[in-house]
């Protein structure tokens, strides 16, 4: 009967254990081998989590110390000549200094490029590629993890990220070239890794290549069949896995690659598993991902099984199931949640629960009886009627909403002259993104108040005594326009939240961004309305501070969205424009309460994007509009600011030109400027921001380093039109590095402006 196997499990551990682990290996407070024995012990907990859901097939190689692509990066020995050691050995700290920029041992260096793993709001670090390129296996550390897995008696699946993926998100390092030239070599690593893992008794290998879910060039399609006609017969069964959008336009393909098994995604796009069936011979293995790997509901798993048990019968120990990717995504165990009411947490699954899932699934194809799924799967068929979930007035104001509402009073170049007339701004202001170092004292000051150990009065006093401390740093420091630092908000997306309705909230629902980076998303589960100002009276009180431009600092409508776990009961773009509306009111109270700048942020807008070309105009239409919905609804001088994360904006340009932001500040230090580029070609009409210095590194830039990169970005945009910033927020730095830098980036604007006077 069908066979139960997981693509991958979250690597974090159930209370964050490796973030922990790592951070405390980094600051100098544990070994390298203290670090080492504490993966094994997260690796061997998760396993076994794994096992006792009954998964009967448990993946190795999806942990990682930081990113599996840049795991997969030292495993074939592609590391770029600045992170190299001089005798050419690979090892723990090499990772952690591609991958931030430092480690505890050797020295410090720009740290690679880090992107969004296709449209997940999980981070990879870029592979950067010479034409010279060579590969070899330098790295046995997955090998070790198949050693331990055996000895704990478990059956083993290795997990790799396929070989032509791993072309697809390299970047070429240098002068550009055909990034495919490499496969050949490449090629010859895995096949090497293949016959390793083979030698230690593995049968199964999973080759995960996600950019079947893109619309793919001929010579990745060519690329793809040469890959797995070259890795077959290493002693090793592949298992393609494909997930995150449908692949049936390359089913042709699929049925023609020689593996030994094909994992489909049935959650993301609706499938006929009939045709699957068909397509693979009976003796192939057909895994289906029926259960949702990036979303925490609970699984209708009566409609699950009425639509595979005919496949179940005929195919056997040939039909394993699965979640639709790997479980990354997700948090580890919903057990842990003390504090969601039942009925909500009735109709929700994390990692743990997601096994449970199969399993219960796999019982009632073995038994032909339903009962335990319909009772399981009645909790979530109910919520979609529910008068908890559903808000008649939300509705009606989203329904009533026209393309009016998404418009600015006035053109960009109207606005511009009245804003500068109003805000009396130099050339290249300089400013923040919006948050500034959360300390071990605020943390404690969140946490005490939150379990009741802090009154209302005495948070409020410690939080107010937290703002000064940031505003009169930003002065001292001589920035042009303040932010009040965030110090009251835990997450920039869960602190919104709290504070709006129909959001909930969990202890323990962790998910890695990106290395010990962790976010806890909020979950969406009914319509969605403020019920009062959220942001008022913490930048209302920064600004009483100063003299200088305060800026309003809110989360923007598509970032909310897609960094929250959505409800599945309801479009997107529906959703969005609730959460649009909320803000709007926000905005406006904002700039009622003598607040002249305000910021949307919207890092999540590249990766909200469907993976597939074709599917873009409609996303980008509808994003687009729900962020002008929520900034619409203040006066021309009023300026809008936004902010967008490491993304690519080559193909989207047109449509964050469409979203109407006064100012944007992005990310591009780590690309040294290279995503600029977009804006240049397009002649992108506002005003622009780059950031001249990555703050997801400890290091402290140079003036000379940021002048140059300034430059760079005068050459591309009038220098009348940027502003000077950091990438991002400084949430995760520490006060001296974070004085340090700025206080550079200050020098290095002032120095610039008499240059160019």
């Amino acid at each position: 009967m069908a066979q139960l196997h997981n693509l991958g499990f979250p690597r974090i551990g159930r209370k964050r254990e490796l973030k922990f682990a790592v951070e405390s290996y980094w600051a100098g407070k544990i070994s390298q081998e203290q670090l080492l024995d504490q993966g094994k012990t997260i690796r061997a907990e998760n396993w076994a989590l794994q096992a006792d859901a009954g998964i009967d097939l448990l993946p190795v190689g999806d942990f990682a110390w930081y990113d599996h692509v840049l795991s997969t990066s030292l495993l074939i020995g592609a590391v770029p000549k600045r992170h190299q050691k001089a005798d050419g050995s690979i090892d723990l700290d090499t990772l952690f200094r591609i991958g931030r920029g430092r480690a505890p041992s050797g020295c410090s260096c720009a740290a690679s490029e880090m992107t969004k793993w296709f449209n997940t709001n999980y981070h990879y670090i870029v592979p950067e590629l010479t034409h010279d390129q060579q590969f070899q296996l330098t790295c046995t550390e997955l090998f070790e993890q198949v050693t331990q897995a055996q000895a704990l008696g478990h059956n083993a699946k290795v997990v790799l990220v396929g070989p032509v993926t791993y072309l697809y998100l390299a970047k070429c390092a240098g002068e550009e070239f055909d990034k495919l030239s490499l496969l050949e070599k490449l090629l010859a690593v895995y096949q090497h890794v293949f016959a390793k893992l083979a030698q230690q008794g593995i049968e199964w290998v999973q080759v995960d290549e996600p950019i079947l879910g893109l619309e793919l060039t001929e010579d990745y399609q060519e690329a793809l069949k040469t890959s797995f006609r070259a890795l077959a017969g290493q002693g090793v069964k592949l298992l393609l896995a494909s997930y995150f959008d449908s692949v049936t336009a390359y089913f042709d393909d699929i049925a023609g690659y020689p593996v030994d098994g094909v994992h489909f995604d049935c959650v993301a796009t609706n499938v006929d598993v009939a045709k699957l069936d068909i397509l693979l011979s009976t003796d192939q293995v057909l895994s289906l991902g029926v259960v949702n790997g990036r979303n925490i509901w609970r699984t209708d798993l009566e409609a699950v099984f009425n639509s595979i048990k005919d496949i179940a019968l005929k195919r056997g120990d040939n039909l394993w199931l699965a979640p639709s990717c790997s479980l990354l995504h997700t948090p580890v165990d919903l057990e842990q949640e003390e504090k969601l009411d039942d009925e909500l947490c009735s109709w929700l699954a994390f990692a743990k629960q997601k096994g449970q899932e199969l399993s219960l699934l796999k019982a009632a194809l073995e038994s032909n009886d339903i009962s335990e799924l319909v009772a399981y799967s009645a909790p979530i068929k109910a919520r979609l009627t529910s008068t908890r979930v559903n808000n008649t007035a939300v509705q009606q104001r989203v329904t009533a909403l026209t393309a009016k509402d998404g418009k600015r009073n006035h053109a960009f170049a109207q606005r511009i002259e009245k804003q500068h007339a109003a805000l009396n701004l130099p050339l290249l202001p300089t400013t923040t993104i919006g948050s500034f170092p959360q300390t071990q004292v605020i943390r404690q000051a969140r946490r005490d108040y939150k379990a009741g150990e802090l009154s209302a009065d005495d948070y409020q006093r410690q939080m107010k005594a937290e703002i000064r401390y940031a505003v009169e740093e930003q002065e001292a420091l001589d920035l042009d326009v303040l932010v009040h630092g965030e110090a009251e908000r835990n997450d920039m997306v869960e602190y919104f939240a709290e504070l709006l309705e129909g959001f909930a909230f969990t202890q323990f629902g962790w998910v890695q961004s990106y290395g010990s980076r962790c976010v806890k998303p909020p979950v969406i589960w009914g319509d969605v309305s403020r019920e009062k100002a959220m942001t008022v009276q913490w930048t209302k009180y920064a600004q009483s501070l100063t003299s200088k431009k305060m800026k309003g600092m809110l989360t923007g409508p598509v970032t909310i969205l897609f960094w929250s776990f959505i409800r599945d009961d309801l479009d997107k773009p529906t959703i969005a424009n609730q959460i649009a509306l909320a803000l709007r009111d926000e905005v406006v109270d904002l700039q009622n309460a003598g607040i002249d700048i305000i910021q949307i942020d919207e890092p999540a807008f590249r990766e909200g994007m469907p993976l597939k070309c074709s599917q873009w105009q409609a996303y980008l239409e509808w994003a687009a509009y729900a962020f002008r919905v929520s900034a619409s609804g203040v006066k021309d001088e009023t300026q809008i600011h936004t902010h967008m994360c490491y993304a690519e904006f080559n193909g989207i340009i047109a449509a964050i030109a469409d979203m109407d932001a006064d100012v944007i500040t992005i990310e591009t230090s780590r690309s040294n400027m290279e995503l600029l580029e977009a804006f240049e070609n397009f002649d992108y009409p506002n005003d622009i921001g780059p950031g001249v210095y990555d703050i997801h590194t400890p290091n402290v830039p140079d003036i000379a380093w940021m002048k140059t990169l300034i430059h760079k970005a005068a050459r591309k945009i009038p220098v009348a039109r940027l502003w000077v910033n950091p990438d991002c927020g400084l949430k995760t730095r520490g006060w001296q590095e974070t004085r340090q830098a700025l206080d550079n980036m200050v020098k290095a604007t002032k120095e610039l402006r008499e240059e160019l006077k």
